[in-house]
């Protein structure tokens, strides 16, 4: 329990430090999600696209146990997986250790996946328009997670290539002091997966066929 008190203070306190930092993320992340909404507004042939396409990697790809624990209502397996899957693929993998080869590099990750998740989840297409009534909040969750990890990157970056910034002498000592504020993110964005996990499952396997 006191660990978890630790963790806490820890996250929030570098949050809150860098407070102009996470606002700007957020207004980049959700901005870029409304953009590219009104341009898949505007190229409706476009968001056609990305759903089938999303569709398939879904139902054939790696994601593929993910896709069949949602088609067959299973609840828990379906918050496990989700969790799994966003935090050690769509966190880790995709945008935290890039970060560590190339500075700053998860950043430009997370505004890649702002853009398309603007082309994918336009509410005005046909298949959407029910569907993000209760999906928006999903979204907000996990874009939330996600803009964490953009702060980490930035502070990781920031750390390794100008360490006096970060109140420390030398690259090395920037780079493991940006891992320690990275770890102390983290906390928060496992939380808030988790979080988004539980609600998207539920969403998915029983809100969703309740509203059709």
């Amino acid at each position: 329990m006191a660990r978890l008190v630790r963790l806490t203070t820890l996250a929030r306190a570098l949050v809150r430090e860098h407070k102009r930092a996470w606002i700007a993320f957020n207004i980049l992340y959700y901005g870029l999600i409304l953009v590219f909404m009104g341009v898949a507004a505007l190229n409706p042939g476009l968001q056609d696209e990305l759903i089938r396409t999303t569709g398939e990697s879904s139902t054939n790809g790696p994601l593929a146990m993910v896709d069949e624990a949602y088609i067959n209502a299973k609840v828990l397996e379906a918050m496990a997986l989700t969790f799994v899957v966003n935090l050690f693929v769509g966190s880790l993998a995709f945008m935290t250790l890039p970060s560590m080869i190339v500075p700053f590099l998860g950043i430009l990750s997370g505004v890649y996946r702002a853009s398309m998740w603007g082309l994918l989840f336009y509410p005005g297409h046909p298949d959407m328009r029910i569907v993000m009534i209760p999906h928006s909040l999903t979204l907000i969750l996990e874009g939330q997670a996600y803009i964490l990890v953009m702060l980490a990157a930035w502070l990781h970056g920031r750390s390794f290539l100008f360490p006096r910034s970060a109140g420390t002498d030398g690259h090395w000592h920037g780079y493991v002091k940006g891992l320690k504020q990275t770890g102390g993110i983290y906390f928060f964005v496992v939380l808030i997966l988790l979080a988004a996990a539980v609600y998207e499952a539920i969403e998915v396997i029983l809100m969703a066929p309740l509203m059709s």
